[in-house]
């Protein structure tokens, strides 16, 4: 990663785990480890019914919160959905968006990615915006054409000035809660190809400013060579996020790297 151009950024996505007290029981307990970590954005993005938890276990220290999604209008007709605004309100800072469970199982498309994301910024929130190609795609070698049509659909109408408040994580699919791991070279590879098609669309002095994380199984055991590449700045953790002890050691992998 290059800290001089850009922030690294290791962000857990804790899905659907965690009752409020397991949720402040774990991040009392990382408070401590990472309390330390000067040069790398640490997040827990968290379900909705623990934001409130997290939010006052974390008040006045080095961790951020986010949500794991939101909806794209204010407010409104939308029985079991959140807005930007409302998390906004609360003191959530990220919002993870478009990630590939919700595109599978909840119906998200593009389309609605890039509605999300530009509620999100509406509100001052900071997006982490996911990208990433299914396994067959990869086999037909495909990767580069879903990627970058992701990449321009996701961020459709959204200028440079806002692009530097989101967050991009690329995260195979094929890789997500499997146990697979990109190498860290088709990490680097494909997060090069994405900072290439911001390069493309927004210039290359904005896209050296982008954070791009890599997701899909980094663990406590392999993040030091993800984060080593000069283009993957930093995690969109998973499993290993809801180990206080592996969450740390993927942290300060990112500080060295």
């Amino acid at each position: 990663m290059n800290k001089a151009t850009r922030k690294a950024i290791i962000a857990g996505n804790w899905k659907m785990n965690k009752t409020r007290p397991e949720a402040k029981a774990l991040l009392e307990e990382l408070k401590g480890m990472v309390a330390d970590i000067k040069t790398v954005e640490i997040v827990a993005c968290v379900p909705f019914t623990n934001l409130e938890t997290a939010l006052a276990a974390t008040e006045g220290t080095n961790i951020k919160i986010g949500a794991e999604n939101c909806h794209f209008e204010k407010s409104g007709a939308f029985t079991g959905e959140i807005s930007a605004d409302m998390l906004a309100e609360m003191g959530v800072e990220y919002v993870v968006l478009g990630h590939s469970e919700r595109r599978q199982y909840f119906a998200e498309t593009d389309e609605t990615v890039n509605k999300r994301t530009k509620a999100a910024l509406a509100a001052g929130l900071k997006p982490i915006v996911c990208v990433g190609e299914l396994l067959w795609e990869r086999e037909c070698g495909i990767t580069e054409e879903v990627i970058a049509r992701q990449i321009k659909l996701d961020f459709f109408g959204i200028e440079a000035a806002d692009l530097k408040k989101c967050v991009i994580a690329y995260e195979p699919v094929w890789a997500i809660g499997t146990g697979k791991t990109a190498t860290a070279d088709q990490a680097e590879e494909v997060c090069a190809f994405i900072r290439a098609t911001l390069a493309k669309l927004y210039g290359a002095d904005v896209a050296e400013t982008i954070t791009i994380q890599y997701g899909g199984s980094m663990n406590a055991a392999n993040a030091a060579e993800l984060v080593s590449k000069t283009n993957v700045d930093g995690g969109l953790i998973g499993g290993a996020s809801l180990k206080a002890a592996d969450f740390t050691t993927i942290i300060k992998a990112a500080e060295v790297g």
